[in-house]
């Protein structure tokens, strides 16, 4: 039978943004090692796929109002290897702002720590913030994409430049590895020249999960090309089903079948032993956020100042689109005009989920809501986004997994070690002539 994958980003403390205003979050615990491994120790206990930390390099909104200015996250995933043994450990690095050998370097480290649950979200930075810490504008969406479509080339290469069997160990005869197996990529393309090899043996996984989190058509093909789990922001199943099909249908042109990439659309649970509890918890949050805070994030998303706009109107006719967050920013709208929301309104609305899903009530009628999108065709599973943090995904490990577990959806023990085992995915093999 069929199961669902179920991965959990982490954000902080708290998705919602004024999830650290509430009882039960401590502010203090956003650069709080032992906060992060608690998390993963959780997630493990619920038998997820995996955890996922997101990145950006440069704040996300003012940090007047939010907890910005968190852990970078592959160091943050190596603490988390420490102290599990199955969860898999999924980070986010742009390739705007790196170059491809040192991410090779980092990911194959993590994979070795952790014995082979590393995986990499592969992003292309979409703020103008993001690039004046690099020293210029943002490049062109298309521009971005071209950068990441070789840097993902080269990376992939610098793993394979070791065999499995490169190295021998043999003691007694002084040596190490065969140089024969272990070789340069002299990689000349038109944006990066690398020679390699990779100076660490070839990760335990072949090669870590690659990751994708882009729904603009650039974003989709790069992902039918080279990821193996695709994030997505989907607020409701005929669009998630729309992207489903859309995106399965493109990978027979890369030689890809349906099952080699599993889409998981983000998921944000409020959780209560009652709906009517449920439904007091999310209001409780949303009448925490501050307007100002709120209208500044949805202008960045928009690319549009809507600071002197009416709260209580309609968002205005926007022209163009925001080149950094293309396919956000077209959710955001579409959901506005859908529901025929005013500003106020919508700001409610992406307090707790930025254009994800959120689904407030009792583990029973979440667990409901999972399985009619995993049945019906709008996902693989889901990207958890628990709206507080670390009561919001103690609450969906305690309550909403044993459900699904009942329901035969989700399984009861991990049957394989590495990220890619429990997603079902072979090991990649380096093949030599």
């Amino acid at each position: 039978m069929r199961k669902l994958h179920l991965n959990v980003f982490l954000m902080g403390v708290g998705h919602h943004e004024a999830a650290w205003r509430t009882k039960g979050t401590d502010p203090s615990r956003v650069t709080d090692i032992r906060h992060y491994q608690e998390l993963a120790q959780t997630a493990e206990r619920g038998k997820l796929d995996s955890v996922f930390l997101a990145d950006s390099l440069s704040f996300w909104g003012d940090i007047k109002y939010h907890t910005l200015g968190g852990l970078e996250p592959i160091t943050t995933l190596a603490a988390m290897a420490a102290v599990t043994e199955r969860v898999g450990l999924i980070g986010t690095v742009s390739t705007t702002y790196n170059e491809p050998f040192n991410v090779a370097r980092k990911f194959a480290s993590l994979d070795h720590i952790s014995n082979g649950r590393a995986g990499w979200n592969i992003v292309t930075s979409a703020f103008e913030s993001e690039a004046r810490n690099f020293g210029g504008g943002l490049p062109a969406h298309a521009a971005r994409y071209v950068r990441a479509n070789e840097f993902v080339d080269v990376v992939t290469k610098l793993w394979d430049s070791w065999t499995d069997d490169a190295i021998v160990a043999d003691q007694e005869e002084g040596v190490y590895a065969d140089k024969e197996k272990v070789r340069a990529i002299e990689h000349e393309g038109d944006l990066f020249r690398v020679h390699g090899p990779l100076n660490v043996p070839r990760p335990p996984q072949g090669r870590p999960l690659l990751v994708q989190a882009g729904s603009s058509e650039d974003g989709k093909e790069f992902a039918a090309r080279y990821a193996e789990a695709v994030f997505t922001a989907q607020p409701v199943i005929f669009s998630a089903m729309a992207f489903y099909a859309d995106f399965k249908g493109r990978l027979a042109k890369y030689g890809r079948k349906p099952d080699d990439v599993a889409i998981l659309p983000g998921l944000s649970p409020i959780i209560g032993s009652t709906e009517e509890e449920a439904q007091r918890l999310r209001e409780e949050l949303g009448a925490l956020v501050v307007p100002e805070s709120a209208v500044g994030a949805l202008s960045e998303v928009l690319g549009h100042d809507l600071t002197n706009h009416p709260l209580d109107e309609q968002l205005p006719d926007i022209p163009g689109v925001n080149e950094g967050q293309r396919s956000r920013a077209g959710v955001v709208m579409a959901m506005a005009r859908r529901e025929n929301l005013t500003v106020r309104q919508l700001l409610g609305r992406l307090a707790g989920n930025r254009g994800h899903r959120v689904v407030a009530g009792t583990p029973v009628q979440i667990a409901d809501e999972i399985e009619e999108w995993f049945t019906k065709g709008a996902c693989d599973g889901f990207n958890v986004m628990p709206p507080t943090l670390p009561g919001g995904l103690e609450d969906f490990v305690d309550h909403v997994v044993p459900e699904l577990q009942r329901r035969g959806l989700f399984r009861t023990e991990y049957d394989g070690a590495t990220l890619r085992e429990h997603f079902g995915f072979a090991r990649p093999v380096v093949t030599r002539a």
